[in-house]
């Protein structure tokens, strides 16, 4: 009888194993970021003059070699013109991540872009490089002016989104409305 709690105890002890990956997992650094902000309103600018503003209502921080913030509540961006520091587009989406040393922000899931003159962007992946200071994306767009609705796959674009170009337009093209015009 005295051996049935040591076996018992040694039935335990041996069933109580963790698996390696699991674990790994768990002190995984990267997976949790280094700062949380709430109520995030930045204004990024280059010698000076300001460049965005970027309000968002959560941003994730992670640090290391290759840095980003993670927006996982959406984000509101103002672009400013250059010479006039009147804003002359906005973008706003449901998440978004900022790769800094890429100089590439991410915008997903219900991305709408407005320049000043009316013209609305939707789509729902668009990659902003700030190096370039071009929009563009890969997937369906629909661009809504005052005159016309445009769609297609991917798109290009200044930042300000005044001068956009449609990579495969779809859709039906009245060439006699063109041609008056």
């Amino acid at each position: 009888m005295r051996m049935m709690p040591s076996i018992f105890l040694v039935g335990i002890l041996l069933s109580c194993v963790n698996d390696p990956k699991e674990v790994e997992e768990l002190n995984d650094e990267e997976r949790y970021p280094d700062q949380e902000m709430r109520g995030v309103d930045v204004l990024y600018s280059t010698m000076g003059e300001v460049q965005f503003r970027l309000k968002a209502p959560l941003v994730h921080q992670y640090g290391g070699e290759e840095s980003y913030n993670e927006m996982p509540e959406g984000v509101d961006i103002e672009i400013y013109d250059d010479t006039t520091m009147v804003v002359s587009s906005r973008l706003t989406a449901n998440y978004a991540i900022d790769i800094a040393h890429e100089k590439r922000m991410e915008a997903k899931d219900n991305v709408v872009v407005i320049n000043d003159e009316g013209d609305t962007l939707n789509t729902e992946h668009l990659i902003w490089d700030l190096e370039k200071d071009e929009i563009r994306s890969d997937v369906f767009v629909k661009i809504t002016t005052p005159q016309q609705v445009l769609m297609g796959e991917g798109l290009i674009s200044n930042q300000d989104f005044t001068d956009y170009r449609i990579l495969k337009p779809r859709g039906i093209i009245n060439l006699k409305d063109a041609q008056s015009n």
